[in-house]
């Protein structure tokens, strides 16, 4: 009775046993993996509105967020007053005197030239009386100093006459005009900036991560979005020295999904040697501790496949 008992137990239990073993996969294991991409701001400022989610694919030239950015408004306020002044300069310096400004130093020159003409007159008399000792040598210099001085002023007036009509000086134009340039490039830097407020996907990208949340401040440089390239998907292999003989670049190579049993063909792009700090894709590869470690580099046949297999997925080399 025992016997009898004791044998179907023993039965079960071995067919239970069977039964939980895992299926054995034979090959390599591998890993897929997608091209990696982020957006960030290129200025700093805090997030008005997120306009995509999580998971969401966007194509490229999607507005993904906008940022408040008010120091550039500043900015723009200011090259725009730097481009007025700069422009009425330059358009003064190019069409010189105006009419009434004219009429200003003819009205100057005629007045300084009836005073020189005086003085002049004033010193050719007191000349004869000083010659004749009817004037003190005092009151001849006063009169010679009034008569210099009238000159000067009078010469001064030509020159300036002169100067106007035969126009600005190229120099003068040509310092006007570069100020008004160096104006407008500030102005034009600055509206640069201000359209840098809307962060703009520069390429399509399946979104993975959103680092920050409306309200936050989005600094210049940070990775706002994660994400990965749409039909950019591949599989990564660790081989070891001992196996490598095994794999060219340019073979065709067949691989299985583990999660959903999916078969797959594919090329090897490349070969390389892992540093040993390396990132190992393989799980525990069976190597010597003196032996190099090899990464595979494998692309999908079928894009359209291998597109929707989920990133960091276990693959087996065939």
């Amino acid at each position: 009775m025992k016997t009898s008992f004791y044998i179907p137990l023993i039965s079960l239990l071995a067919m239970a046993g069977c039964g939980s073993k895992k299926e054995k996969l034979t090959g390599v294991e591998g890993k897929s993996k997608k091209e990696v991409i982020s957006f960030a701001p290129k200025v700093t400022g805090r997030i008005l509105k997120i306009y995509v989610a999580e998971g969401q694919t966007v194509k490229k030239g999607d507005t993904l967020a906008l940022l408040d950015v008010p120091e550039v408004s500043a900015k723009i306020a200011q090259a725009q007053g730097a481009v007025n002044a700069a422009s009425a300069q330059e358009k003064m310096a190019r069409n010189g005197a105006t009419a009434d400004q004219m009429k200003q130093l003819q009205a100057k020159y005629k007045g300084l030239k009836e005073q020189y003409e005086f003085a002049r007159k004033s010193f050719d008399r007191a000349t004869n009386m000083y010659n004749d000792s009817l004037m003190a040598p005092q009151a001849y210099d006063e009169i010679y100093a009034k008569l210099q001085g009238a000159k000067a002023q009078y010469d001064a007036v030509v020159a300036e006459l002169d100067d106007v009509k035969k126009g600005t000086r190229v120099e003068k134009v040509d310092m006007a005009a570069g100020q008004a340039s160096q104006a407008r490039g500030a102005l034009q830097e600055a509206n640069i900036a201000y359209s840098e407020r809307y962060v703009i996907a520069t390429n399509d990208m399946e979104i993975e991560t959103i680092s920050l949340n409306t309200g936050e401040l989005a600094t210049a440089g940070f990775a706002l979005f994660n994400g990965y390239v749409p039909e950019s998907t591949y599989f990564r292999f660790t081989i070891p020295e001992s196996k490598i003989a095994g794999y060219r670049k340019g073979q065709a190579v067949k691989m299985e999904v583990v999660y959903n049993k999916e078969l797959l063909e594919g090329t090897i792009l490349y070969i390389k040697q892992l540093t040993r700090y390396a990132d190992i894709t393989t799980a525990y590869p069976d190597y010597q501790v003196q032996d190099a470690v090899y990464e595979i580099k494998v692309q999908p046949g079928d894009m359209n496949k291998a597109r929707n297999i989920l990133v960091n997925a276990s693959v087996i080399l065939k």
